[in-house]
Protein backbone atom coordinates (compact mmCIF):
# COMPACT_ATOMS: atom_id res chain seq x y z
CA UNK A 1 0.00 0.00 0.00
CA UNK A 2 2.81 2.38 0.84
CA UNK A 3 4.41 1.61 -2.09
CA UNK A 4 1.39 2.34 -4.33
CA UNK A 5 1.03 5.55 -2.73
CA UNK A 6 4.64 6.32 -3.12
CA UNK A 7 4.15 5.45 -7.02
CA UNK A 8 1.00 8.01 -6.93
CA UNK A 9 3.24 11.26 -5.62
CA UNK A 10 6.39 10.65 -7.59
CA UNK A 11 4.15 10.65 -10.87
CA UNK A 12 4.26 13.53 -12.79
CA UNK A 13 2.24 13.00 -16.19
CA UNK A 14 -1.20 14.72 -14.77
CA UNK A 15 1.39 18.03 -13.80
CA UNK A 16 2.71 18.28 -16.92
CA UNK A 17 -0.87 18.48 -18.29
CA UNK A 18 -1.70 21.45 -15.85
CA UNK A 19 1.64 23.34 -16.74
CA UNK A 20 0.17 23.13 -20.31
CA UNK A 21 -2.94 24.13 -19.64
CA UNK A 22 -1.60 27.02 -17.53
CA UNK A 23 1.25 28.01 -20.50
CA UNK A 24 -2.07 27.78 -23.15
CA UNK A 25 -4.13 29.95 -20.78
CA UNK A 26 -1.79 32.51 -20.46
CA UNK A 27 -1.29 32.75 -24.01
CA UNK A 28 -4.96 33.11 -24.50
CA UNK A 29 -4.97 35.85 -22.40
CA UNK A 30 -2.45 37.63 -23.49
CA UNK A 31 -3.92 37.60 -27.32
CA UNK A 32 -6.79 38.75 -26.00
CA UNK A 33 -5.46 41.69 -24.67
CA UNK A 34 -3.22 42.40 -27.78
CA UNK A 35 -6.86 42.07 -30.03
CA UNK A 36 -8.41 44.42 -27.50
CA UNK A 37 -5.71 46.83 -27.50
CA UNK A 38 -4.82 46.96 -31.03
CA UNK A 39 -8.78 45.82 -32.81
CA UNK A 40 -9.00 49.06 -34.26
CA UNK A 41 -5.78 49.11 -35.87
CA UNK A 42 -6.11 45.67 -37.23
CA UNK A 43 -9.78 46.29 -38.69
CA UNK A 44 -7.83 49.23 -40.54
CA UNK A 45 -5.25 47.21 -42.49
CA UNK A 46 -7.44 45.02 -43.34
CA UNK A 47 -9.96 47.42 -44.77
CA UNK A 48 -6.95 48.94 -46.61
CA UNK A 49 -5.65 45.63 -48.41
CA UNK A 50 -9.78 44.61 -49.22
CA UNK A 51 -9.66 48.37 -50.63
CA UNK A 52 -6.56 47.61 -52.65
CA UNK A 53 -7.66 44.60 -54.17
CA UNK A 54 -11.49 46.97 -55.51
CA UNK A 55 -8.60 49.43 -56.50
CA UNK A 56 -8.25 50.68 -60.17
CA UNK A 57 -7.37 47.49 -61.04
CA UNK A 58 -10.54 46.10 -60.17
CA UNK A 59 -12.47 48.69 -61.65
Amino acid sequence: MLKKMGQFVREEEGQGMAEYGLVLAGVAVVAVGVFFTLGDKIVEIVENITESFDGPAGS
